[in-house]
């Protein structure tokens, strides 16, 4: 899929994204880019954040209480999320099961594009922290 215009902002927004490669927030994305570039709207980072997802260009991880993540990379794979320090990393060595998308699409009749799972738990930095 492509963009339907390729920008100097939505290139920086990628740029960013892929640079920061943190699953970054919104939020990260617009401080990344504003350490060179101050006069950058949160919207324009928004806007372009969407189109890029909306192209297929990146991906989002939907947080339902939080802030939403946006990956470079674009193969489907889990994730893991420390709820004590905000880490946010990768778990690929967990496959994707394609299957779970197509018995979803038949109990709700919705046509999805992926889903995403993602395990929340204390990374081991924090378990060593005593933390709970």
């Amino acid at each position: 899929m492509t963009v339907k215009r390729n920008t100097i902002q939505r290139q920086m927004v990628y740029a960013a994204v892929a640079k920061l490669a943190n699953h970054p927030t919104a939020e990260d994305v617009y401080d990344e880019i504003t350490q060179q570039y101050p006069d950058i709207s949160k919207g324009t980072i928004y806007r372009n954040l969407n189109a890029l997802y909306d192209a297929g260009l990146i991906n989002c991880v939907f947080m339902p209480n939080g802030a939403n993540r946006y990956d470079h990379v674009l193969s489907k794979h889990h994730h893991v999320f420390c709820s004590k320090c905000g880490a946010f990393h990768d778990l690929k060595e967990l496959p994707y099961e394609q299957e779970l998308d197509k018995k979803a699409e038949k109990m709700t009749g919705y046509k999805l594009r992926s889903h995403a799972i993602v395990f929340v738990g204390l990374c081991p930095e924090c378990q060593g922290k005593g933390s709970e």
